[in-house]
């Protein structure tokens, strides 16, 4: 049963409230005791019949107020009475806000001659229940960006060769004008996966506010009716992109019920036709496709009336996402524990982390120029990636103090500090270093004479290098000795007393 009108008494009681008093809508309701959706009503309706408060003189009457409030239906029969383009009603349903409601107080505006609301339901209904089921939905422009494979493939033929190879499809539909993109790649894993998604976002000149994947495995860790789990390098793709991964339900293809129809007009549109074609590359077969792709959008659609680029155009471009400045650069993620020596492996190459994470697990993340390296979403260490196997990149500052001491010695710094100590010093390190079967393995003797000047003196090592010369002695160890009793002090060093000076060591007076 239709809901009473209320009296002009009300009616002009809630207009004085609403725009002499200023209250709003929801206030105007309690203070009369009536429904918010009531006084909206009341309001639009009195909108629509041009007028404001005060209301006009000539209105005092509540006769006059009410057919001016409620004109009598016009005389003209309805086949004779303009009727709402319902295709422009499809198409204005998809912006964000818009109701049916609006677009008929729209429609009344226009018209003098206008069906109720009740009748404008019943006929928009009437018209989309012809349309195709999928595209009953009303989808909201800018929403939704649907994706997926086809189950269509395309054969690449190697021109050096010969080998043919199959070109998976992968096809992106708007959801709201149908604007669509597809390209061929080689494999359907994670890398193509993501590359294609970067070239339709930029296709579109923006992105959706959600994207509407297939449970593949690519991009789906863990496919859930409830709460699906996400690829890590998947979810890093949506967060430059400030785009949402929504995975449709397994074995719930209505969910993607878009990209399922692209599939098969892609399929039909451009795949049919270049099915006699051979192509000998990736890259002239997608060129091949974005003909057909251009073409196919560019197509009016028999329903609507319209192309697929002129709802984009209309609807779902202002409403896209801006593109962030720099597009998404492909990353890989790993676990990875911290060895004893504070690197991680990755590729058979050797990154450094901070010393104080040995043994701990950390996460790599991996591009074809960097890796990086989080603690608990923390990055610790960034590096530029390298190629080179079984060698480390080492950053000092993740070195222990005492470790870095010795990565700071190079071959040239000790041969310099050396010569500053004196020749002897000079060259008792140059023969040290060359005595060894790698130089490298000489550093800490050598790093440890150098240190002996700040106990001695340069003049006192470069002495005992000297009698560690004559001695033909080519240890730190010897070195060391010799100061610490004195030898070096010795005049004209010889050779007749032992370098060492201990209770077991004989000398040259026990054989005489």
């Amino acid at each position: 049963m239709p809901n009473e009108r209320l009296s002009m008494r009300h009616i002009r009681e809630v207009l004085r409230l609403h725009y002499s008093v200023g209250m709003s809508q929801r206030t105007v309701a309690r203070s009369l005791g009536l429904a918010q959706g009531t006084v909206s009503k009341y309001l639009n309706r009195t909108r629509r019949a041009g007028l404001s408060w005060p209301l006009p003189p000539e209105l005092d009457d509540d006769v006059r107020l009410e057919n001016r409030l409620y004109p009598p239906p016009p005389d003209l029969p309805s086949e004779q009475r303009p009727q709402p383009d319902w295709a422009v009603v499809h198409s204005e349903l998809r912006r964000p806000g818009v109701t049916l409601m609006l677009l008929w107080e729209e429609y009344c505006d226009s018209t003098a001659n206008a069906f109720s609301y009740s009748w404008f339901c019943e006929r928009y209904k009437e018209w989309a229940d012809k349309l195709k089921p999928t595209l009953r939905q009303v989808h909201v422009a800018g929403e939704k960006l649907f994706v997926d494979y086809s189950g269509h493939t395309m054969e690449v033929i190697d021109r050096l060769t010969g080998e043919v190879h199959t070109a998976q499809i992968f096809v992106a539909v708007l959801g709201a004008s149908n604007f669509t993109y597809a390209e061929a790649s080689f494999t359907q894993s994670l890398p193509d996966w993501i590359g294609s998604h970067v070239r339709a976002f930029h296709f579109f000149g923006g992105t959706a506010r959600q994207t509407v994947s297939d449970n593949l495995k690519a991009g789906v860790t863990r496919a859930c009716f409830h709460e699906p789990m996400v690829n890590r390098t998947y979810s890093d793709l949506a967060r430059h992109y400030r785009t949402a991964i929504l995975p449709a339900r397994p074995y719930r293809p209505r969910d993607k019920a878009k990209v399922e129809v692209g599939v098969q007009i892609v399929g039909r549109w451009i795949l049919a036709r270049l099915r006699n074609r051979r192509f000998f590359g990736l890259a002239e077969l997608n060129a091949a496709m974005a003909l057909l792709l251009e073409e196919l959008n560019n197509r009016p659609m028999r329903q609507l009336g319209k192309s697929r680029r002129q709802l984009f155009e209309q609807i779902d471009r202002p409403a896209l996402t801006p593109l962030p400045d720099e597009p998404y650069e492909y990353a890989q993620w790993k676990r990875c524990r911290v060895n004893l020596d504070y690197h991680v492996e990755i590729d058979k190459h050797y990154y450094s982390v901070p010393y104080n994470l040995v043994r701990q697990e950390v996460e790599a993340r991996i591009t074809q120029r960097t890796v990086e390296i989080f603690r608990r979403g923390k990055r610790v260490a960034s590096h530029l990636r390298s190629l080179l196997p079984h060698r480390p990149t080492t950053v000092a500052e993740h070195m222990p103090s005492s470790h870095r001491r010795y990565r700071d010695w190079t071959h040239e710094r000790i041969r310099g500090e050396a010569a500053k100590v004196g020749p002897d010093a000079d060259t008792l390190i140059d023969v040290i270093m060359r005595s060894r079967p790698h130089p490298e393995q000489g550093f800490r003797s050598a790093i440890g004479i150098l240190g002996l000047v700040k106990r001695y003196g340069a003049e006192r090592v470069d002495a005992a290098c000297a009698r560690a010369l004559l001695l033909g002695a080519r240890s730190y160890k010897s070195v060391a000795a010799i100061l610490k009793n004195g030898t070096d002090k010795s005049a004209a060093s010889t050779p007749d007393a032992p370098i060492l000076f201990h209770p077991n060591i004989r000398g040259r007076g026990y054989y005489n």
